[in-house]
């Protein structure tokens, strides 16, 4: 089979969406099919490389905006193209527009990552050959039938939509039982790009409820600073650690290190938490927010972890507070999260789901 992914970034950009279209075709290439991701590059050069077996078709890149790469020759890349199935990665207007008007793949599968939510002129703009784009889709993924539920968009494609959730290779985390870094961090984590929606402020204001708490930040972005002077002016900077990105390999060990796993997400662009399974499968419990996304899908309430309002520090700091004080029951969450990975969130089963749509 061959297949194009369409999307703005790819590795060695590091994100939650890139990485997962990282993994879905690398492992599609592993099996033997011809895989390609048409992507824009980082500077204003067309180049294409071979990335484990996958064919990466960087189109310069002429401007940035509203977090969209604009490419001219993208649409051009991608009419060269012939594929058996264009396996688009929504939002991205540009990519979805050039497979709309130029793509002579025989058939689309779009995987719906979030609404547009931020960028609301773009959103305005866009909806009406955003809907084109989707009506013409012969199917749609999505992470959670949370999604499915609460997006207007989705709602009205609900008969064209399978759920895929996210999976990841839950041995590296399965393997790390104790750290190093233990004696040096304690109780809280989160991990995550610093950006608007994930909220981390409300979890800086919750520890002013929670005077044994210290907090681990693994992550670094355009909120860093402002969240960092935050911390200072609410006298908590001292049970905050900043250590900015990790490289992956390392990830598994700030996981074991913690006692309790934060995802306070405040917007609806949290679709999923890709990290709250790495934690899960770190056997850590977890403590999210409510957005109508992916975030309570994956971390059951009162099973895995707990779910509260999202901008709510009294809430966020009530839930880690009852965790920080009952060890039984952090170890019951977080074994019982182990096991959720595992049966429905591993990168095999994703990939098998993906393929079984596209054999249809």
């Amino acid at each position: 089979m061959n297949i194009l992914h369409i999307y703005k970034d790819y590795f060695p950009v590091v994100g939650g969406m890139e990485n997962h279209i990282k993994l879905l075709a690398e492992a599609q290439a592993a099996r033997g099919h011809t895989v390609s991701v048409l992507v824009t590059s980082r500077d204003h050069r067309t180049h294409i490389e071979t990335m484990n077996g996958v064919r990466v078709i960087f189109a310069a890149r002429l401007a940035t905006i509203s977090s969209a790469p604009i490419s001219i020759a993208l649409p051009r890349l991608l009419a060269r193209e012939h594929p058996d199935i264009a396996h688009l990665h929504f939002p991205y207007p540009l990519g979805e527009a050039a497979q709309y008007f130029f793509g002579h793949a025989r058939k689309v599968v779009i995987t719906y990552q979030s609404d547009i939510v931020r960028q609301k002129y773009l959103r305005v703009l866009y909806a009406p050959l955003m809907r084109r784009v989707l009506a013409r889709a012969d199917h749609i993924l999505a992470s959670s039938p949370n999604y499915i539920r609460t997006s207007p968009v989705l709602r009205a494609f609900a008969s064209k939509c399978t759920v895929v959730p996210l999976g990841i290779d839950p041995t590296p985390f399965e393997r790390i039982a104790s750290s190093p870094i233990a004696q040096s961090l304690q109780s809280l984590l989160f991990v995550g790009h610093l950006r608007y929606y994930k909220g981390v402020n409300y979890l800086i204001e919750a520890l002013r409820e929670l005077p044994t708490a210290h907090l681990t930040i693994v992550g670094s972005g355009m909120m860093e600073r402002a969240w960092k002077n935050l911390a200072r002016d609410l006298g908590v900077a001292s049970r905050i650690e900043f250590v900015g990105e990790v490289p992956d390999a390392q990830l598994p060990g700030y996981y074991a290190a913690c006692d309790i796993f934060v995802l306070p997400s405040a917007e609806k662009s949290e679709a999923f938490g890709v990290v709250q399974l790495e934690a899960m499968a770190s056997g850590k419990p977890v403590v999210c927010t409510e957005l109508g996304t992916g975030t309570s899908f994956v971390n059951r309430d009162g099973e895995t972890g707990f779910v509260v309002p999202a901008r709510d520090s009294h809430a966020l700091a009530v839930a880690i507070q009852k965790l920080i004080d009952d060890s039984a029951l952090r170890a019951r969450m977080g074994a019982a999260g182990r096991a959720r990975v595992r049966a429905e969130f591993t990168l095999a089963q994703m990939i098998e789901r993906v393929m079984a749509v596209y054999a249809s």
